[in-house]
């Protein structure tokens, strides 16, 4: 029983690439896809921190309109492909996603635009 509480300490402590090499492995060698129980390890342990830098994917979740909606409107209809009723519904009812899944750097891109616009907007 010591040994498997060793075990469960060493893989609580893994870092975040230490994480992704063993997915790597347990793919590899043994067809095992562990994606979830991968970033579980990595967020419970001690690399809390790590992860956190790691992260990428992010949501762009737009907070507030601002002083002009009607030109965040425009902007958010424009970048997510969404009609007018839809990207209308998206603003008034913020806090609400505008895009999820994107890069850091795409994510930072649509922040910016929609800030310049007057949106108040949060990666997350």
């Amino acid at each position: 029983m010591a040994d498997l509480k060793d075990f469960a300490e060493q893989l609580v402590n893994l870092t975040v690439k230490e994480v992704n090499e063993l997915a790597t492995i347990l793919k590899d060698e043994y067809g095992i896809e562990p994606a979830a129980a991968a970033v579980a390890v990595a967020a419970g342990g001690g690399a809390g921190a790590d992860a956190a830098e790691e992260q990428s994917e992010f949501t762009v979740v737009l907070k507030a309109a601002g002083g002009s909606k009607l030109a965040v409107v425009k902007l958010v209809k424009e970048l997510t492909g969404a009609g007018l009723k839809e990207a209308k519904e998206l603003v008034d009812n913020a806090p609400s996603p505008v895009k999820e899944g994107v890069s850091k750097d795409e994510a930072e891109a649509l922040k910016a635009q929609l800030e310049e616009a007057g949106a108040e907007v949060e990666l997350k």
